[in-house]
């Protein structure tokens, strides 16, 4: 077995600590990461303290994972030692089922093996995430990062790109649409970069004014200060899409009145609380409230390529492990602009 250097929480109220995890040996269709940086999350957070229950530790968080190639098994194909690599938010799936068939592994019918605070699809071994040096991965799961960008930048693509690029594709986002993105921090960013760059329409939603300048730098159009009553009725029926970053909670009906009729709300963040929404909001103009959960892997590498040739990776603040408590502060107070990167060498 191969012994990585780690950081792990051991309990809901334990700060994060150095840990050393064991990986499996390299199997014939395995590829060995060495971690360079890994992103925080803010579902790290909320796994890491049980905010959303069921959470299972000594616990090594991290899905947004970016390294070099160390070692590849016999009968690895697409990767070679050396090559630039990463690893998003899934390590495993049945393969079997329809959901899987539609390389839409993050529905799979028994569960997606999830990168950490999961366990392999065998239910048995536990799954351990990128907060260290080293991740063994089958190569299905791993996923090449194109050249020409920063890996640091990479890394919160893994999961705040895929999680925002996949609504934009599904729901087809089109040059000419009009699209809202509620909320600026780590998805919001990336939601966007990513609408702009198809030639959407993009509006800023935020309840601070102090967003605008970075929202316009970022590529919105437009910037709404949502704590203004007025702007609910200035923007009343302008929206195709309105994508909802937001995990505070915050009233859905004021925002589904944002959309025309047919248009749709994709909700991206999870508040704490389930939030009420009246029948009339969705009757009123046929519109559609969804959800949706990060991609599958072929979307996923489709994003990581799309990135690549339109030059996009996430505003990233990278720090050492040392300062991973700190930054859990930091993101819960939204003090960050847009997304901490550990750097994995100071491990």
């Amino acid at each position: 077995m191969l012994t990585a250097k780690a950081y792990a929480a051991h309990s809901a109220s334990a700060p994060l600590a150095p840990f050393q995890v064991a990986r499996r040996e390299v199997g014939d269709h395995d590829v060995l990461v060495e971690i360079a940086f890994c992103g925080i999350c803010h579902s790290d957070i909320h796994q890491v303290r049980n905010e959303w229950g069921e959470s299972t530790y000594p616990m090594v968080p991290g899905h947004e994972i970016v390294g070099r190639v160390a070692g590849v098994g016999s009968r690895v194909e697409s990767f070679r030692v050396g090559d630039l690599a990463a690893v998003g938010c899934m390590v495993d799936s049945c393969r079997a089922c329809d959901s899987c068939r539609r390389d839409l592994e993050q529905f799979c019918d028994r569960g997606a093996a999830f990168t950490y605070n999961s366990t392999e699809m065998d239910r048995r071994t536990p799954t351990y995430g990128g907060y260290s040096s080293h991740v063994v991965v089958d190569e299905r799961f791993t996923l090449r990062v194109p050249p020409g960008l920063d890996p640091a930048g990479v890394a919160p693509l893994l999961c705040a790109g895929i999680t925002t690029y996949s609504p934009l594709r599904h729901w087809k986002a089109k040059r000419g649409d009009r699209v809202g993105v509620v909320g600026l921090g780590g998805l919001g960013h990336m939601a966007v970069k990513l609408a702009a760059s198809m030639g959407t329409e993009v509006t800023m939603l935020s309840t601070s004014r102090s967003k605008k300048a970075d929202a316009r730098r970022l590529g919105a159009h437009e910037f709404a200060l949502t704590s203004d009553p007025s702007t609910f009725e200035r923007l009343a029926g302008r929206f195709d899409l309105i994508l909802d970053t937001v995990s505070a909670p915050h009233d859905l009906d004021r925002y589904l009145g944002l959309l025309k009729v047919d248009g749709s709300m994709v909700l991206l963040g999870v508040p704490p609380t389930p939030p009420p929404v009246h029948p009339f909001s969705l009757i009123g103009g046929r519109r559609t409230l969804a959800g949706s959960l990060i991609g599958g892997i072929a979307e996923t590498q489709e994003m990581l390529d799309y990135c690549a040739e339109h030059g996009i990776v996430s505003d990233v603040e990278v720090i050492p492990a040392k300062k991973i408590g700190e930054a859990y502060e930091r993101t819960i107070r939204g003090d960050v602009r847009y997304r901490f990167v550990i750097d994995i060498s100071t491990l």
